[in-house]
């Protein structure tokens, strides 16, 4: 039976790699958006003013807390729990310096190099995490903050997912690099959002009072010979 759940929740981790329908209160309770800052040589922002391990990578807000990792799209959450073999890599990569509690497990190891997460959470861990990312970096290039957030903080700070939603498709075009990022967006209806936001408006010509019309005839429904399902065909695209 042991045998049994454990793999049932292999399965279920691979199917849903971020818990995006469900939120997490975490240790970041923040008054305002805090300063970020860039990890040098990484993609990955810190933020050197909160008291916690909060980062920010590839369009998420990212923080390890309780030696779980969560994410969220607005750096004062609601945070979604990550399975740790889907926490990208750049991520898992920066320093133990910049984790402002880093875990106990971690205090002989050196504060220059990243935790060693194959020793803490062991060899099947490291497999999975390899065989999920081998060949596939989400791009060396920093993603733009969303510095729109500037302007909401502990008074008018966006509860509601349905809300933050909204408006981070209005006001924050970049598209997560990562299979992670994309799935979380995908399943929060962000990018579905986004796309709705850029797709080009379609707009009728003006009509020209002075045109004169096209006759018709009964044997042909459609002007210049077009087959009839033309017209049905091309409003399902």
């Amino acid at each position: 039976m042991k045998k049994l759940l454990a793999a049932l929740a292999i399965v279920a981790a691979t199917a849903f790699p971020a818990a995006a329908q469900e939120y997490y209160d975490i240790d970041v309770d923040l008054p305002e958006y805090p300063q970020m800052q860039p990890v040098p040589d990484s993609p990955v922002y810190y933020a050197p003013g909160v008291d916690s391990n909060y980062f920010f990578y590839d369009g998420l807000y990212w923080d390890y807390y309780g030696d779980r990792w969560y994410a969220s799209p607005w750096y004062n959450g609601p945070w979604s729990w990550v399975d740790p073999v889907y926490v990208p890599t750049y991520v898992l990569w920066v320093p133990i310096s910049y984790y402002h509690k880093p875990h106990h497990h971690w205090s002989s190891w050196r504060r220059d190099r990243p935790p060693r997460w194959g020793d803490h959470w062991g060899r099947d861990w490291q497999a999975r995490h390899n065989d999920i990312y081998r060949g596939r970096s989400g791009g060396t290039a920093r993603a733009p903050l969303p510095d729109y957030q500037r302007g909401y903080n502990r008074a008018n700070y966006p509860r509601q997912a349905t809300q933050q939603n909204t408006l981070h498709s209005q006001h924050y075009a970049y598209r997560p690099q990562e299979n992670v990022g994309q799935r979380y967006y995908d399943q929060r209806g962000i990018r579905a959002a986004q796309q709705q936001q850029q797709a080009p408006q379609r707009t009728e010509a003006p009509a020209n009072p002075l045109a004169r019309p096209e006759p018709t005839t009964s044997s042909s429904p459609v002007s210049r010979g077009e087959p009839r399902g033309a017209e049905v065909r091309r409003d399902r695209r």
